[in-house]
């Protein structure tokens, strides 16, 4: 999943590959990483947007798809849940700090943050 964000989650085909029913595979994910496949993944497409939209050449669009949402509206809605400002805000503020940082440390820095 970390590798492949961009691709559509397919909880049954992970399952298979793990033996294990879609179900008992979500349930066992949820208890190994505190969240659902699927917010796992979003979280995963959100810290690569927001390395894109940092970069700056690319509209927040573009972004939306390089990272493989299909929705325009969905990815704005998660971006500023997990972010706390929308994409286009988070690609017009200034990120210098962000890019003294040694690349291990920036993912951390700059990871979302899941908000209840």
């Amino acid at each position: 999943m970390d590798r492949d964000y961009a691709e559509p989650l397919d909880v049954p085909a992970l399952a298979q590959d793990a033996l294990m029913s879609a179900g008992h595979f979500s349930r066992s994910f949820r208890a190994a990483f505190g969240e659902t496949p699927y917010s796992y993944l979003m979280t995963r497409r959100i810290e690569r947007a927001k390395a894109l939209l940092r970069r700056g050449d690319l509209s927040v669009t573009e972004v939306c798809f390089a990272v493989g949402c299909t929705s325009l509206g969905t990815f704005s809605t998660r971006f500023t849940e997990l972010v706390g400002e929308s994409p286009s805000a988070y690609r017009a503020r200034e990120h210098g700090a962000d890019a003294a940082l040694p690349a291990c440390m920036s993912k951390i820095h700059s990871r979302p943050l899941r908000r209840p």
